[in-house]
């Protein structure tokens, strides 16, 4: 009892914390931190006389602000682009947001190539594979519910599988989403995206191009500073929650079948069949005579004899 018991509640607390884990970073804006340093690229712009450009994207273009990124929005704590350029609103937690988009039209430049393509599928399956993990969470908290009800090490046995297929669904998310990430740093995706802003769009031998227009996207890559943000710390700290509950359910479930064949055993015991036994219900004495069966004569009947009343 004790051992099922201590580690079904500590299972159990695991998978809450998981589940609740999960659902805080698929659902926050803060798994990459882009930190602009608008300063230096206006310092740098102000040295050139024909920065205007760099100047007019600086105040249109989202990716020269400081910014969060999660799963479904790109949300801006300090600085935000204007609403005429990039349509943003008010997040529940009080912060300007603008929603990323997975469904773009047909001659959207994130579509453009094969790789942007790929990247833009992979995202896809990103949100697909998290969506399926908590269903996953869904159905083993009924068979959970079920197997502490009933003690059932096989329902045990099945919430522990399923928060095993959870954990991997979710790692499996992680992977897509690391995949998105190398498409952004390593193809040409989009001008959204970091490889993208090292381009060197112009050739140098034309003369109706200004070296300010050339070195424009490397001024961007110099000047941010891309880092994981907390809701990408949360979402692996709940991966590892969500497996290491699954190992103390399956533990559980050896736990509770070895006390149910314990019980089983001992009443066992109580089920045996007993047998008459033709001896003497007591041992002889050494100082008294072995107890006999009486001879006879029996009588039967009235013990007045024929006179009955």
């Amino acid at each position: 009892m004790p051992c099922s018991a201590v580690t079904l509640s500590i299972a159990t607390i695991c998978a809450i914390i998981a589940t609740a884990l999960l659902a805080i970073a698929f659902s926050t804006d803060n798994w990459l931190h882009y930190d602009v340093w608008r300063n230096q690229i206006q310092a740098f712009a102000a040295k050139h006389s024909d920065a205007e450009s760099l100047m007019h994207n600086m105040n249109v273009k989202y990716y020269y602000y400081t910014r969060t990124r999660g799963l479904f929005r790109i949300c801006y704590p300090k600085e935000r682009p204007p609403t005429s350029a990039v349509p943003t609103y008010l997040s529940p937690i009080e912060t300007h947001c603008s929603n990323i988009d997975y469904f773009p039209q047909a001659e959207d430049e994130k579509i453009a190539n094969e790789d942007a393509t790929s990247r833009l599928h992979l995202a896809r399956s990103c949100i697909a594979l998290f969506i399926i993990s908590f269903v996953t969470i869904f159905c083993a908290f009924w068979t959970g519910l079920s197997g502490c009800w009933k003690r059932s090490s096989g329902a045990i046995t099945a919430t522990s599988i399923l928060l095993l297929v959870t954990c991997l669904l979710a790692a499996g998310a992680m992977g897509l989403w690391h995949t998105v990430e190398f498409f952004e740093k390593e193809k040409v995706v989009g001008e959204d995206y970091f490889q993208q802003w090292n381009t060197v769009g112009f050739a140098l031998s034309d003369p109706k191009v200004s070296l300010i227009n050339i070195y424009q996207p490397k001024v961007l890559r110099d000047n941010t500073k891309i880092a994981y943000d907390w809701s990408y710390i949360v979402a692996w700290a709940g991966i590892g929650t969500c497996l290491l509950s699954a190992i103390l359910l399956s533990g559980a479930a050896v736990c509770l079948r070895n006390e149910r064949e314990k019980e089983e055993q001992l009443n066992l015991q109580y089920l045996m069949p007993v047998y008459s036994q033709k001896q003497p219900p007591y041992p002889p004495y050494a100082n008294y005579a072995q107890p006999q069966i009486y001879p006879g004569p029996y009588y039967h009947g009235s013990q007045y004899g024929p006179y009955n009343y």
